[in-house]
């Protein structure tokens, strides 16, 4: 990951449940939440099942990324989570017993501090813990990843508090908006030459486009994202340039 400019966030979402439909993800939502509270915004995202090769080569590709990524489920103790084990194959690492991982679990569960249990603190060699605020049962981070337990109430508080400890100084809350008009009548094709031009102009801001069409006809929505100064006035020539192609422009 560059050090000078901020880093792109991605995130892993793992679990056979998801492919199989059993389950809805929720994380993506919430990521994108936390992320732009804080200024910062999310790049990617991949949903991969449990297989352990497929898991290894996804992870082998993140890794080599430089990207930081929040991994969500597959780090407990049942015979499916496969996340720990292949996030340290990834790396060529052993898995070993976290001392602070092993303390928080057997100061949680005391007698019930099981051989099971304890397996949820092993993590590949080098990896720091994340607190979990509601059963003591860490996470992990090496390299710019952190892995975080599938279950909605562990994992977000711990992805808050990965971002406020770890990436701080990346925090702009505030700098980054986005602004969008309507077009209706337009349909994207009769917007390329414009939006090409535009894109070449302002490189820095990222355009979207959202084309449309119902009983009342087409409609294209085009979206700026970027630093409120620059978007602003980008916005407005955009909206100039679509008004002199003879459209009406609605917020």
């Amino acid at each position: 990951m560059a050090e000078q400019g901020t880093p792109r966030f991605g995130i892993l979402i793992i679990g056979d449940e998801l492919l199989s439909g059993r389950r809805q993800d929720k994380h993506m939502a919430a990521v994108i939440e936390r992320l732009e509270a804080r200024g910062l915004e999310l790049s990617w995202a991949r949903i991969v099942g449990d297989d352990p090769a497929l898991l290894t080569e996804n992870l082998q590709q993140t890794f080599a990324s430089g990207d930081v990524v929040f991994s969500f489920g597959g780090i407990g103790a049942t015979p499916d989570d496969r996340t720990r084990q292949c996030a340290a194959a990834a790396l060529g690492l052993p898995l070993v017993l976290h001392p602070e991982g092993e303390r928080e679990i057997r100061e949680q569960f005391g007698e019930r501090a099981t051989a099971q249990r304890l397996r949820m603190a092993e993590f590949p060699e080098g990896a720091e813990l994340i607190p979990n605020p509601v059963n003591r049962v860490a996470g992990f981070s090496i390299r710019h990843h952190h892995f975080v337990p599938g279950f909605p109430k562990m994992a977000w508080p711990m992805v808050a508090w990965v971002l406020d400890h770890h990436y701080a100084r990346w925090h702009a809350p505030g700098v980054r908006v986005q602004q969008t008009l309507r077009v209706p009548g337009a349909r994207e094709g009769d917007l390329i030459p414009l939006m090409e031009a535009f894109v070449a102009r302002y490189p820095d801001l990222r355009l979207s486009c959202l084309p449309k069409s119902d009983a009342q006809g087409f409609e294209v929505e085009l979206g700026l994202r970027g630093e409120g100064h620059r978007v602003a006035p980008a916005m407005h020539e955009l909206r100039t340039g679509v008004e002199a192609l003879g459209y009406e422009v609605r917020e």
